[in-house]
């Protein structure tokens, strides 16, 4: 997850942004707690929004209370309270930071020093959280040998897919469904998906695998879109259509207008925007 989950502003009531942003705050600090201080470089509204469905489905309810940080020293700021699940989604994004710097290493990019910063965070989320980690192993290797077999986008990104259910299902314990399992499957498919699109251009200037290159051969994103692009919005548009089916299908314990913004509004235009290959528009946090 990386920096695709997305809400629709303009439609996003403020106590949900407010909400948002403390969720995001106290994530920051879970990863410090459960990893270091270093690890928190890595912080992302991605993990964040998991934090928050997390904690609704649960039934866990988020304690917003002022706070100061490094950050913000001056002017304490609505924080959520770092509870267990945010102290574990804190090993979650700092695992993520860690494969996707590996991942690009592996693709002969450079990250090698960049991922010495979230090293030691790795490790401790790995002593701390072993069966956590050990799901990111087990999917991982997955997903390595998945793209190594030339596979089509479907099947590329079901390693990820997969990885992202048995995460949630781990996380959400005895409140876990077969709709949240659903749920997250068809987001952990469009996470992969959205990541290869937007990345298009650029494995195919440097010779990295994508999935949608090794199916239809386009010499650009732009090329892409042109001669394929009715298949490329299908495909999306199948997962967002699963992915309000599972949605509707969850209970959650609190208010939902967040969800529901990120998941209906948000995802979708977030697709646009890279299927159009505009630039990501960026936010203060």
């Amino acid at each position: 997850m990386f920096g695709y989950v997305r809400y629709d502003m303009p439609r996003l009531f403020v106590k949900d942004l407010n909400l948002y942003r403390a969720v995001y705050c106290g994530l920051c600090k879970g990863i410090g707690e459960s990893c270091g201080q270093r690890a928190r470089l890595a912080l992302t509204y991605d993990v964040a929004f998991l934090s928050a469905i997390l904690h609704n489905i649960s039934g866990i309810d988020l304690q917003i209370e002022k706070q100061g940080c490094f950050e913000h020293r001056i002017r304490k700021r609505p924080i959520a309270r770092t509870d267990d699940l945010t102290r574990e989604l804190g090993a979650v994004n700092t695992a993520l930071a860690y494969y996707k710097l590996t991942d690009d290493i592996r693709d002969g990019g450079r990250g090698k020093f960049k991922r010495l910063f979230f090293k030691r965070g790795y490790r401790r989320a790995k002593e701390r959280y072993p069966e956590l980690i050990g799901i990111f192993d087990e999917y991982m290797a997955e997903q390595a040998a998945a793209e190594k077999g030339g596979a089509s986008p479907d099947s590329a990104a079901e390693p990820s897919a997969q990885m992202m259910k048995r995460l949630t299902d781990h996380l959400l314990r005895e409140k876990a469904t077969a709709a949240t399992g659903e749920m997250f499957w068809y987001l952990g498919k469009w996470i992969y998906l959205i990541d290869a699109v937007d990345d298009y251009d650029a494995d195919v200037k440097k010779g990295r695998f994508n999935p949608f290159f090794e199916q239809y051969r386009a010499q650009s994103r732009e090329e892409l879109m042109k001669e394929r692009g009715e298949d490329v919005r299908f495909l999306f548009d199948s997962l967002f259509y699963g992915m309000r089916e599972q949605l509707a299908q969850v209970t959650f314990c609190f208010n939902r207008d967040l969800t529901d913004n990120v998941l209906l509004r948000g995802i979708p235009l977030e697709t646009e925007r890279v299927l159009a290959g505009k630039p990501k528009n960026k936010e203060k946090e």
